[in-house]
């Protein structure tokens, strides 16, 4: 099983791919979240002439932030500067969405962009349409080498829900899913290969967990400042959740688990106080996936760091990682935050375990 970091986009994460790829991992997720962090593709082009070896993807792109002749046109441009190492990861959106008030993408709509842009990416003629009208568009002149359409550029659906994995198979795809759950994990895999032996999938694509944490040093607890550091926004992911289902309706995603319904119960009551009124949202998703606020930080409890996230001893680890691989997943990409670089170093010794 391979090994992957995933990114809160930085313009200059190209430092951390760039050590990432010396340390062995074999790729690098750049969020999409133009609220919170730098854009994608910039920051994946500095990184594509910064390393040699490591895959550049985005992990995972948001359909209605770009038409999908741009979209195809950028994943192009980046093909030229690192042939073959660019792959296309997509979603509904969740943070990118949320931050500005918005709900997901429907599935419909996720899978219709997918497929123009991976068929304008086979140099195919597509109909779109744009402006109301449909229209027939094709990338003109690729064989001018301005960019490239010749090496393949992989494909991977973050899907979470059966509707949506019955997508990610219908178009082929890899699957992300995105958790720290390893049972749940594990079950999760079974039914996404189901839905691709249903779809006439003749080969299984790749399966990633894409997943944030901490390696803990003996002793240490699931709430210590550096856990908190690590660990912590990906639990708060949870309490993000449970605020957006009670001020705006949208769906939580996810259970609450009976250990941290206070610490939730007690986040969604500070939520109700967030301004300016009638959009929470700003404050709610701030710092989102980065770093714990000063007025969360009270509700990121050790219980909730360690059912949302890997936080645990090297060794603990280890066993975890090693039931996802004999499972069947083929990576594991940990998310490393802005700040916290320096923990690749921790998570290199893991990987090195699975090489």
């Amino acid at each position: 099983m391979r090994f992957a970091i995933a990114l809160p986009t930085d313009a200059e994460s190209w430092r951390v791919v760039r050590r990432a790829e010396e340390l062995g991992f074999g790729r690098a997720w750049f969020y999409d979240t133009q609220m919170l962090s730098a854009d994608p593709f910039v920051a994946m082009a500095a990184a594509a002439l910064k390393t040699t070896r490591i895959r550049l993807g985005t992990g995972v792109l948001i359909p209605s932030n770009r038409l999908a002749a741009v979209t195809a046109n950028a994943f192009a441009s980046l093909n030229k500067l690192a042939p073959g190492r660019i792959d296309f990861g997509v979603g509904t959106g969740f943070t990118g969405r949320r931050a500005m008030g918005l709900g997901a993408v429907r599935l419909a709509e996720l899978e219709a962009y997918t497929r123009e842009v991976m068929a304008l990416l086979r140099g195919e003629t597509i109909e779109t349409e744009l402006e109301g009208k449909r229209r027939l568009i094709r990338l003109l002149n690729p064989e001018l080498g301005l960019i490239n359409i010749s090496d393949p550029i992989g494909l991977y659906v973050a899907a979470s829900g059966p509707r949506a994995r019955a997508v990610t198979a219908r178009l082929g795809a890899g699957w992300i899913n995105t958790t720290a759950d390893v049972a749940g994990a594990v079950a999760a895999l079974d039914e996404m290969r189901k839905a691709w032996e249903q779809a006439g999938q003749a080969e299984t694509p790749e399966s990633i967990v894409l997943t944030g944490g901490v390696v803990l040093e003996e002793g240490e607890k699931a709430d210590s400042p550096r856990a908190v550091a690590q660990a912590g926004p990906r639990a708060a992911m949870l309490l993000h959740r449970a605020a957006d289902a009670a001020l705006m309706g949208l769906p939580p995603m996810a259970a609450i688990p009976p250990a941290v319904a206070d610490a939730v119960a007690g986040y969604v009551a500070l939520a109700r106080q967030f301004r300016p009124q009638g959009a929470a949202y700003l404050e709610n998703h701030r710092g989102h996936l980065m770093f714990v606020k000063p007025e969360e930080r009270p509700f990121i409890t050790a219980d909730l760091i360690r059912l949302t996230t890997f936080a645990a001893a090297e060794r603990e680890l280890k066993d975890r990682f090693a039931r996802l691989a004999d499972a069947g997943y083929d990576e594991v990409a940990i998310q490393i935050l802005p700040g916290q670089e320096h923990a690749i170093e921790d998570w290199g010794r893991i990987r090195r375990a699975f090489a």
